[in-house]
């Protein structure tokens, strides 16, 4: 989508992972809100970045990779890294900024979270512009998009929130907001700047991990605050026997937790984010 006047260039991606729905419904509805004629710049969206994941309901490609592993990719190797290669050709290095929108895997509901590398000014701009539940400060992964792009000296924020294959009307409406916003921070679009308001910043986050294999009995959800030692919930038997408490070992607030009642010894359980001076 151009608009009549020059500005930033924008794009937004979604389900690099097939099953991560949220992004594709954020997308569609920041485009119904988007007016060409009074938008300056342009937004390059794509709904949709893992098409057979999608079709397939599954988190990777149909020869199992990853594709948010396989960039900056090759016109000659994998189907993955023909994708991303494609994707870095087209879109991404004709850009000056990117939003990427995941949700949690593996059976865990994210809490809506900004990703981002906090020591680029620009990045960290963008990512207190988007006002999430959490600010994240996040190092690039080897073969991600974010890396990829951020060679090429392109800041990248990294939304996270709710968990795949369903919607979360919360974790979406956050994420429409959040995109309009970092619109107005970049001048893409009028209106008043957002207001800075007291975020959550991290820099550190840790998982809590089962102790015992059983039935895991909660007690805390996503954007509780927690402390060291009280417990999170316990893990027994089917009967209810022999019951371990699950504790924090830090204090701060639960970002991530699993959806799943049965764990084995060592599963991530919940995800605590530590609180930043900043």
């Amino acid at each position: 989508m151009n608009g009549v006047e020059r500005g930033p260039r924008l794009w937004l991606s979604a389900a690099i992972h097939g099953d991560e729905l949220n992004g594709v419904e954020i997308i569609r509805r920041v485009l119904r809100k988007i007016d060409p004629q009074r938008l300056h710049g342009a937004l390059l969206a794509i709904p949709v970045l893992n098409v057979m994941g999608f079709l397939e309901g599954t988190r990777y490609l149909p020869d199992r990779r990853d594709l948010n592993r396989c960039f900056p990719g090759s016109r000659s190797g994998s189907l993955g890294s023909r994708i991303a290669k494609e994707l870095m050709t087209e879109v991404v290095s004709k850009c000056t900024h990117g939003i990427d929108l995941h949700t949690g895997s593996d059976g865990r509901g994210n809490l809506p979270q900004i990703r981002a590398d906090l020591d680029n000014a620009e990045a960290r701009r963008l990512g207190e512009a988007f006002q999430p539940n959490v600010l994240l400060h996040s190092r690039t992964r080897d073969g991600s998009l974010r890396e990829a792009a951020s060679r090429l000296g392109i800041p990248v924020l990294l939304y996270e929130a709710g968990e795949a294959n369903r919607f979360c009307e919360t974790s979406i409406a956050t994420g429409v907001r959040g995109v309009l916003k970092v619109m107005r921070e970049l001048g893409m679009r009028a209106g008043t700047k957002p207001a800075r308001k007291g975020l959550f910043v991290s820099r550190k986050s840790s998982w809590v991990r089962a102790h015992a294999a059983g039935i895991l009995r909660l007690e805390v959800e996503e954007g509780d605050q927690v402390n060291k030692g009280p417990p999170l919930g316990t893990v027994a038997g089917v009967f209810g026997e022999d019951p371990v408490r699950v504790k924090a070992h830090v204090d701060g607030m639960v970002i991530s937790v699993t959806r799943s009642p049965l764990v084995h010894r060592g599963d991530a359980i919940v995800h605590i984010a530590r609180p930043s001076a900043e």
